[in-house]
This record gives C-alpha cells, sequence and structure tokens, in this order.
C-alpha cells in the first residue's frame, strides 16, 4: 500500500501536533546541559527527521490496516532509536557517553515518542477528528 493523496494532506496536521507535544516533554525533559534553543530545536527536527517514514513510508511496507500490532512494534521501535541516534550524532560528546545526562536526553526522546503516540491513538478515537481526517481524505482524493 503506498501513501495516498489524504496521508500526504495530513501530514502537516500531525507532525504539528507531533513537534507540540514532542517539543514540550523535550523542552522539560532533555539534560540542563542543553539550551533551550537547542531543546526547541530538537522537538521539531526530530519529528521532522522520523514523522514522514512513520507516516509515510512504512505503510508502504506494512499495511497498517492488516498488520496494525507488526505496524506499531515498527514504527514506535523506529522513530525514538533513530531520534536518539540523530540526536547523540548531533549534540553527544565522548565526555558524556554513559553518563546519567545522556541516558536523560534518551529517556526523555523515548517519552515524547511515546506520547505523542498515545496522544494521537486517543485523537483517532474521537469522532469528530475521524470526520475531519475522512473529509481531508475526500478533499484532496484518493
Amino acid at each position: 500500500m503506498f501513501a495516498t493523496a489524504g496521508d500526504w494532506a495530513f501530514l502537516p496536521f500531525g507532525y504539528l501536533l507531533s513537534i507540540l507535544i514532542e517539543g514540550a516533554i523535550l523542552l522539560v525533559g532533555l539534560s540542563a546541559r542543553h539550551p533551550i534553543g537547542r531543546r526547541l530545536f530538537a522537538g521539531a527536527w526530530l519529528t521532522a527527521c522520523t514523522y514522514p517514514i512513520v507516516i509515510i513510508v512504512l505503510p508502504s511496507f506494512i499495511d497498517p490496516e492488516q498488520s496494525r500490532a507488526l505496524y506499531l512494534l515498527v514504527a514506535e521501535t523506529f522513530a525514538p532509536v533513530a531520534e536518539c541516534a540523530l540526536f547523540w550524532a548531533a549534540f553527544g560528546t565522548r565526555e558524556e557517553w554513559g553518563k546519567r545526562s545522556m541516558w536523560r536526553d534518551f529517556a526523555a526522546i523515548a517519552v515524547a515518542n511515546l506520547a505523542s503516540f498515545g496522544a494521537g491513538e486517543v485523537l483517532a478515537e474521537l469522532p469528530w477528528v475521524r470526520e475531519q481526517v475522512e473529509g481531508l481524505r475526500v478533499l484532496v482524493g484518493p
């Protein structure tokens, strides 16, 4: 199953919701060695790197409708692992390797991902959200 026009149309809305949730968590969760600007940047940048893969690319390989558990396992493992690796590659230092601050940063990234996933699951169950998403899909076509 390849990404539809509806998937592409939904992408910016889901991305914005994700960065609002993940950004807020990273703002307070990342270790004190990171300035506030870096924390805010990380909320947008890390999500920008992984969200399109989870929403557009992975469904081309694993149909979320047919194999939801497998899709969620792959997507929700990929996103935090990739984001931790990217964050470490950009901001990690040898001196910080294995220290509490590194593990705190990784935990904050994992919690941020779980929170945005959970919020998305809750919102997807709300009837008015389903109506809006379906309306968007009808508007842009298959």
